[in-house]
């Protein structure tokens, strides 16, 4: 129940409020759900990595408007290492260079991914909505909707296995995204909760940070919709990755 006399909530009654909104997080996706359970054809797979490329790549573009936003020094200075874990410091390094790989790894041309013509109108709406909530809300609202990466770690390992074990027709190198998010997705997370927790410092900023997580959880889960639709399961139940 919210504050009657319009007093924030205690740091763990926001805790909790801010975990439950992970409900709606995008790994219970059916989608998701046959990834795991290998059941995706090499065409999902890459229409899959083709797509999610465009939220990849807008990352770094999230996290410098929150920056862009932020009045507080000691802040920006922490929240850097985001831009440049995506976007390297030199050529053939970061995340967004390490998701090319994948698409490469799953038999994209690394041409037809950076030019986004496998991109669906959905995707490109979802990913551009979040860019809209980071440039326009509270720098520490949009850090909250981050805290996406809470499930992270977790989701990370268990599509490793899952890709070792079903999608054995794509390289190991393929999976170092994966592999770097495991570690780098777990101390993000913490990084956010803790600046949300702290500078989220009103009941009024508390319910934004709420609602931020929860619209965060939609866009991923309307990325996966549209996703979804554009690859279809042809085979009528479900077909092991081969």
């Amino acid at each position: 129940m919210d504050s009657m006399d319009g007093r924030p909530w205690s740091g763990d009654e926001f805790r909790e409020r801010l975990h439950r909104a992970q409900a709606k997080y995008h790994h219970v996706h059916p989608f998701h759900v046959r990834m795991n359970a290998g059941e995706l054809s090499p065409d999902q797979l890459r229409g899959w990595a083709a797509n999610r490329f465009y939220y990849q790549k807008c990352i770094p573009l999230k996290d410098a408007a929150i920056i862009s936003n932020c009045p507080i020094r000691e802040v920006r200075r922490l929240w850097l290492h985001r831009i440049t874990d995506h976007d390297g410091l030199r050529e053939g390094e970061g995340g967004i260079e390490a998701w090319l790989r994948l698409g490469e790894a799953c038999g994209l041309p690394r041409e037809e991914i950076r030019d986004e013509r496998h991109v669906v109108p959905g995707v490109r709406f979802a990913v551009d909505a979040y860019l809209t909530l980071a440039r326009s809300k509270p720098w520490p609202v949009a850090v909250a909707s981050s805290l996406t990466e809470l499930f992270a770690p977790d989701l990370m390992s268990t599509r490793i296995k899952a890709f070792e074990q079903y999608y054995t027709w794509v390289p190991p190198w393929g999976l170092d995204y994966f592999r770097s998010r495991v570690t780098r997705a777990r101390t993000d997370s913490e990084e956010g909760m803790e600046l949300t927790l702290r500078y989220c410092d009103t009941l009024d900023l508390q319910q934004q940070a709420v609602a931020a997580l929860l619209t965060k959880c939609d866009i991923l889960r309307a990325q996966l919709d549209a996703i979804s639709a554009a690859y279809p399961d042809k085979s009528g139940d479900g077909k092991k990755g081969t």
